[in-house]
């Protein structure tokens, strides 16, 4: 028997400030479930923001003062999620660190927000974001599961180029897969961030642990994009959901284009052009990938062209693995060994 569920990308934008940016979440999630969604991914950072173009004032050897200004109005913009800077893991996850004296939960709401949303629409909402924990920021990815609430969340390992003078390493550890069951279909997932899904070794500890549904949220809006999703939806026998935020110059934060910028006399112009798709399990495209379209356009009246949907059937990561599992029967797991510090391989128990 088919084992469908109906998925969804959102090519959305980070608004002008978290309040904004939840709504508008919420906003898509609840039209997404109009369209009988089960899952629902939304792109790198964003809640929070990704900082593009921003160099907070720095070059090798100096910092300038107004680097730092942009620095805290970014740190102000991020996500609390009430965990700890090195992350707590499933104490974290079931509610198990301590709480303030006279308050509910721990962080800044956003938990609950997200969690609130999942129920009430039934949509299972993976987003990415940007969290703040001690003094550190890190770019997250968070899995939220419309009856059991958050199921888990992950740190980018290795922030790209510049992100790392803002982001911090996440533990590998957080590279644990979860699972869930929507519509009545079992369901392994993981993210990779971005450019993770460039690194060999940490997209084999994610097929290492049987995925069915590769997340990659992204800020790659490069043509060359597409062909890496292709190959890890064919490499790992996998469906593949791709998101990336459709930003212009004059949507950025003003604490970044008040600055300058070569862009500043193309106010119109695309920093990031898009290109969210859904890849199949031999490689094959599901969605195309889509272009200057956001769900945030306008007044919010086309969110339907920012997203991107298809039902999908989790049989054929089955039917694929006839010629090839790199974990499993293809792997040569006599002659190669990969392991990953504080993270089992093995493939998590329903």
């Amino acid at each position: 028997m088919p084992q469908k569920i109906t998925v969804a990308v959102a090519q959305a934008r980070t608004l002008s400030t978290l309040e904004t940016t939840l709504n508008a979440l919420k906003q898509v999630t609840q039209h997404a479930a109009s369209k009988g969604v089960h899952l629902l991914l939304f792109p790198e950072a964003y809640l929070g923001g990704y900082p593009r173009t921003c160099d907070f004032g720095t070059a090798v050897g100096a910092r300038e003062p107004h680097g730092r200004d942009q620095f805290l109005e970014y740190f102000r913009s991020a996500v609390d999620l009430g965990d700890t800077p090195t992350g707590a893991g499933d104490d974290w996850v079931e509610r198990k660190l301590p709480v303030a004296k006279g308050r509910d939960y721990r962080g800044d709401g956003t938990r609950e927000f997200l969690e609130k949303v999942a129920r009430e629409t039934g949509v299972f909402i993976a987003t990415g974001l940007i969290e703040r924990a001690g003094g550190s920021l890190y770019c997250s990815a968070l899995y939220v599961d419309p009856v059991r609430g958050v199921l888990g969340k992950r740190r980018k390992v290795m922030p790209t180029a510049s992100e790392r003078l803002v982001w911090a390493q996440g533990s590998p550890s957080t590279l644990k897969a979860i699972t869930t069951e929507l519509n009545g279909v079992k369901l392994t997932i993981a993210a990779a961030i971005c450019w993770e899904s460039f690194m060999p070794m940490l997209r084999q500890s994610l097929y290492s642990q049987n995925v069915n549904l590769y997340l990659a949220p992204t800020a790659d809006s490069r043509d060359t994009w597409l062909p890496l999703m292709r190959t890890i939806g064919g490499e790992g026998r996998t469906f593949v959901l791709s998101c990336n935020q459709c930003v212009r110059y004059n949507e950025l934060p003003s604490w970044i284009t008040q600055q300058g910028n070569a862009s500043k006399d193309i106010p119109d112009h695309y920093i990031s052009r898009g290109g969210s798709c859904i890849v199949g399990p031999l490689g094959e495209v599901v969605s195309e990938p889509i272009w200057e379209v956001s769900t945030d356009d306008a007044d919010g009246s086309k969110i339907g062209d920012g997203l991107v949907i298809s039902e999908i059937d989790l049989e054929d990561c089955e039917r694929g693995r006839l010629d090839l599992d790199v974990a499993g029967s293809y792997s040569r797991n006599d002659a190669f060994k990969l392991s990953v510090e504080g993270l089992d391989l093995n493939p998590p128990p329903f």
